[in-house]
């Protein structure tokens, strides 16, 4: 299981103070914070759907983190938002997607 970030304070400094990069499905923004571990925000805003979609969208991010947190850099602290995009993709298009952020990032490790 990942860290989590919480905090409004906390989603808004990696906002701020982050860098993001973003395609079809997902918005990535990534901030170091010092640890030596990964901590992870999940945004799904209400435009993407109802609370049914919302959360499916979450549990595919989730996933997505779950199955591939081994191959991302350490120290960083990361916020992802679901576009409108997003809602009713299959979980390999949204683990492509996250995946692509993390290279975008240059944070993806050479496993």
């Amino acid at each position: 299981m990942f860290i989590s970030i919480s905090k409004n304070f906390e989603f808004l400094n990696v906002y701020h103070h982050g860098k993001s990069y973003a395609n079809r499905y997902l918005v990535m923004y990534l901030l170091k914070n010092g640890s030596s571990e990964n901590r992870y925000g999940i945004t799904v805003s209400k435009k993407v759907g109802n609370s049914v979609v919302r959360h499916r969208v979450t549990r595919l991010i989730r996933e997505s983190i779950r199955l591939n947190e081994e191959k991302f850099a350490r120290g960083y602290d990361i916020v992802i938002i679901a576009r409108n995009t997003a809602k009713g993709k299959k979980y390999s298009d949204i683990s492509s997607a996250f995946l692509h952020l993390g290279k975008m990032h240059g944070i993806l490790r050479d496993n």
